[in-house]
């Protein structure tokens, strides 16, 4: 096969936004004081040992149910439009596909995924949803009348890793078994054709699997959260990641800069690779 295809896969929380995305949508729309909200989940999570993603979705139904309010999927759609970027994210994916174009002279295709621990519903209404091959993140089951009741997928810190050998293998529908056993020359997208971009501890698992494979990964931070630039720079001398930087996404920036210095890297080798299968 012709592994001459590049994954960008991005964390979407505080990686291409500032805030959550329930920041932006639900928590206004249901009044829900966002402070207050995620420590009450930390707290049923230690006392009851379950699941955070499980009790975020279920007190999020909960908190609509008592307000009266029904959230359809379409209402969910709709609620994508309200979510706020870094700067320089609408205009990065079209930079950095032409970069790649440019720099492999068109012999390398880039393709651009989400994997989110938030709502697939949001994220079906984000205005940057257009660059973006496959979005894979949490999901409600709609009843008959289109209103959300429980939660059929969740994606935590752990299992984002299944969708990154869902890329690896090309098996992006859910309905697609990635066990079976598939030779690395046939797979479309390499783990070290790979680069991971998230901001923090919950990428950890996402990030030791892919640079454990050969790839990369970028954190990166806000600089006015000295916490998170703490994590940042913990997760780089733990070899996590092959650069931290602030998330500022516009052209000639560091982030664009060490990015383009990854592709760079990854474009070499498989060049590399193209020209000795042509001997």
């Amino acid at each position: 096969m012709k592994q001459n295809k590049i994954a960008i896969i991005y964390d979407f929380d505080g990686t291409l936004t500032p805030k959550s995305m329930q920041e932006y949508t639900l928590l206004p729309k249901l009044g829900i004081n966002s402070q207050s909200f995620w420590k009450n989940i930390v707290k049923e999570a230690k006392e009851t040992g379950g699941e955070s993603m499980m009790i975020y979705m279920r007190q999020l139904l909960d908190h609509a149910k008592n307000k009266n309010i029904r959230i359809s999927k379409d209402e969910f759609f709709k609620m994508g439009k309200d979510i706020q970027y870094y700067d320089g994210v609408i205009e990065w994916f079209k930079n950095i596909d032409r970069y790649v174009k440019k720099i492999s002279c068109g012999e390398v295709e880039i393709y651009h995924y989400i994997i989110s621990a938030g709502h697939i519903e949001i994220l079906e209404g984000i205005s940057i949803k257009k660059y973006i091959k496959k979005i894979f993140a949490s999901e409600y089951f709609y009843n008959d009348e289109q209103h959300a009741v429980f939660p059929k997928i969740v994606v935590t810190d752990t299992t984002k890793t299944q969708y990154l050998f869902r890329i690896n293998k090309g098996k992006e529908h859910l309905s697609d078994n990635i066990n079976s056993h598939m030779s690395e020359n046939k797979r479309p997208i390499p783990f070290d054709n790979m680069i991971y971009v998230g901001d923090g501890l919950t990428d950890v698992p996402s990030m030791a699997l892919i640079k454990k494979e050969g790839g990369h990964s970028i954190a990166v931070y806000q600089k006015k959260l000295k916490a998170q630039v703490k994590i940042c720079e913990q997760l780089f001398k733990a070899n996590r990641v092959d650069f931290i930087s602030e998330a500022d996404f516009r052209k000639g920036s560091n982030l664009y800069k060490r990015t383009c210095l990854l592709l760079d890297y990854v474009i070499a080798k498989i060049r590399y690779t193209m020209e000795l299968d042509r001997k």
